[in-house]
């Protein structure tokens, strides 16, 4: 690919030049800002940073486009551009839509504004705001970009607003998200996080080059054909732009890293998303999502792994921000590590929060600290609880399900080992703090808390009585929120990066293979991570399964699992009743990850029946808006749900073994307009069964 004349020229030009002190300028076809390191350029014809240079490195490389193609590129195609703000927001049958309502500002007549000013601190800033009003609804779209004089990274906030009493409801706010999206081959690496780092497929399907790879799933491409490819060789035969997903507790940085074998010094360089902050995202610290697969992603709302999403209303206005892309440069022979930790420090909301208060009155909706608090508390844990934490969120309702108040914010922290917590920077108002931890059934929650502006909110002593109902007989599983123990979970493969097993496509594990009697599981003696599959299919094979195409049913051995136990007489002496508590780390129904009901499906709701020595159990029925599309998608832990089966215990015997069947429906699928498995599913996280 080549550059255009006018991007030459402006490389050129931006390379040649040295400041001494930031600039902002706009011309009659860009807006541009500069320090002495760092170069953007925001292009008006498409309302994008299009020319991205540090230190004389280009980092963005030449324009590029990609038709769009469902599963493949995303976005609306173009690359050698970014940060720049894309969503699905607009009514499907949009002119500027894909059909799914997909759009991108920045083409219908934009405005702009460039910003120049002096911080707190007395340093130099400048910022672009690009601001588009699409015309079919009248929603107003919003980027801004912000450089401080001294940093080699742009600040960036995102804001969607809709005012309309005429169509007070449009549609849901399905993806709201800023991409970094080069076109240079000077990155070679996927960076998550500390733990999972991969070199990049060559060439990189998920960028739109597919030679030698073939799709077996949506955004999913077999390429253990290729020779000499780094990522076949280290990571693994399948690439997913699921695959580097990871939940948002401790995400502080991912991004891209270059090696130095591709650019003109040898130096290695680094394009890092720092979540600095996290209270303007959904979903609490359990939403996962996308983060890095050749694009660099921040998003900010998406239902991928079944999170909800906000609806667009009338009065709907909310800015997402600030996060921070961050760009930097090594010597030859530097580590992604070395780059990616220099980025780690700034992933703290205290961090350049000065700088925001000083830009405060530019950016709507932005919350200055002058109109925050802090909170505080000491939690009584239960023993055996480990790796506790506190959330702050929408006020009585689930943490999970805070996008029902779309002005709510979020907040999160660990939870020490002698039980305190302290949160700092919350907008003022009103949450419910919940408490969980690994291996404790249930949350402590406590609803009515209020933080004030400029006050420390202090809740004192917090008991928490976890769960029981009775004398625990036996569980399977840690309670975690994740289905991380069983059979192709968190295992590892044996390549030399040693990826967990789920992250890989599912359809690589072949369940009738691995369960050929189906599950049959014996507490005590099995093995969980052996004899427990990390997917209950209802069926398998068939549509997205490239290995088993064709569709297999079974005999009851796919939907039907079977757990066996013994007891003796003490367990059930002066007991009466039975609790078998059921913990999912994700379920999909025939709604997916859409929560919406599809009248032409019999399974949007969807029964988890439980059957006890020939004794069946009310069903749980798993409601539509709470299903997920979760293993599919290269996750253990989605939208996390639970239900208690009670029964007399009675139907226990101290005599004979035992037996519980968890069955889904027989032969239960769905309609899937992407690749996708049709077959619905749960995943477990954890089961118990108690009397008392």
């Amino acid at each position: 690919m080549r550059f255009s004349t006018v991007r030459g020229a402006l490389l050129f030009a931006c390379i040649g030049l040295a400041s001494t002190r930031l600039t902002a300028n706009e011309t009659s076809a860009y807006l541009q800002l500069e320090n002495d390191h760092l170069f953007v350029s925001v292009n008006k014809s498409i309302g994008r940073v299009d020319l991205l240079v540090l230190d004389g490195q280009d980092l963005l490389g030449s324009a590029a486009y990609i038709p769009y193609s469902p599963g493949g590129s995303s976005g609306d195609g173009r690359y050698g551009v970014g940060p720049y703000l894309d969503c699905y927001c607009i009514p499907a049958s949009g002119p500027s839509s894909t059909g799914s309502g997909s759009y991108t500002p920045g083409t219908i007549a934009p405005t702009y504004k460039l910003f120049k000013g002096v911080d707190a601190h007395h340093v130099a800033y400048g910022g672009v705001m690009m601001s588009e009003t699409y015309p079919p609804t009248g929603q107003v779209l919003q980027q801004y970009w912000f450089l401080r004089d001294g940093e080699t990274g742009l600040h960036t906030f995102s804001r969607i607003a809709y005012h309309n009493s005429t169509t007070p409801f449009l549609r849901n706010l399905q993806e709201f998200r800023t991409l970094f999206r080069p076109s240079t081959d000077l990155w070679t690496d996927l960076i998550t996080d500390d733990n999972l780092a991969s070199k990049m497929p060559v060439p990189n399907p998920a960028s739109g080059s597919t030679a030698n790879s073939t799709t077996v799933q949506d955004a999913t491409w077999y390429i253990g054909n290729r020779t000499d490819d780094p990522y076949v060789e280290e990571f693994a035969d399948y690439f997913t732009k699921y695959t580097f997903s990871t939940t948002w507790r401790d995400q502080k940085v991912h991004g891209l890293f270059g090696d130095g074998s591709n650019s003109k010094d040898n130096s290695t360089f680094g394009a890092w998303l720092v979540m600095n902050t996290k209270d303007t995202y959904y979903g609490g610290p359990t939403h996962s999502d996308l983060v890095v697969d050749g694009i660099i992603y921040n998003y900010m709302v998406s239902n991928h792994h079944g999170d909800g999403t906000p609806n667009i209303t009338d009065g709907f206005d909310r800015t997402f921000g600030p996060q921070y892309y961050h760009f930097n440069k090594g010597p030859a022979g530097a580590s992604w590590r070395e780059l990616r930790n220099e980025a780690v420090q700034y992933a703290t909301p205290s961090w350049n929060a000065d700088f925001y208060d000083s830009i405060a009155d530019h950016i709507p909706n932005y919350v200055p600290t002058s109109k925050r608090g802090s909170w505080k508390a000491k939690i009584d844990l239960p023993k055996g609880a480990k790796n506790a934490i506190a959330v702050l969120a929408q006020d009585g309702v689930d943490f999970q399900d805070n996008v029902l108040d779309t002005s709510a914010y979020q907040y999160w922290a660990d939870v020490d080992s002698n039980g305190k917590v302290e949160i700092d920077r919350i907008k003022a108002g009103k949450y419910r703090v919940t408490v969980y931890a690994d291996g404790i059934f249930g949350d402590f929650v406590q609803d009515g808390v209020v933080v004030r502006a400029g006050k420390s909110t202090n809740s004192g002593d917090l008991k928490w009585k976890p769960e029981s109902a009775g004398t625990e007989l036996w569980r399977i599983g840690t309670p975690d929120r994740a289905g991380g123990e069983w059979k192709h979970a968190a295992q590892r493969l044996n390549t030399p990066q040693h990826p967990e097993e789920f992250r890989i496509y599912w359809g690589a594990y072949d369940y009738l293979e691995d369960f050929p009697n189906g599950v049959n599981y014996h507490v005590g003696k099995s093995d969980p991570a052996k004899d427990l599959n990390y997917i209950h299919w209802s069926v398998f094979g068939g549509y997205a399964n490239w290995k088993r195409p064709k569709q297999v049913a079974g005999h009851g051995e796919i939907n039907n699992w079977t757990i066996t136990f013994d007891l003796e007489k003490h367990d059930l002496d002066k007991k009466r009743d039975a609790t078998f508590t059921v913990q999912l780390a994700g379920a999909k129904t025939a709604a997916g990850n859409t929560d919406v009901f599809n009248v032409t499906q019999p399974w949007n709701n969807l029964p988890l029946n439980v059957v006890v020595n020939g004794h069946e159990l009310e069903p749980w029925v798993i409601p539509y808006n709470q299903s997920s599309s979760c293993a599919t998608r290269s996750a253990i832990t989605c939208y996390t749900l639970g239900h208690k089966y009670k029964f007399p215990t009675k139907y226990l015997s101290s005599a004979q073994t035992n037996e519980l069947v968890l069955s889904l429906p027989y032969n239960a699928t769905d309609y899937e307009s992407a690749l996708l498995p049709r077959s619905v599913y749960v995943q477990y996280d954890a089961l118990r069964l108690e009397v008392k």
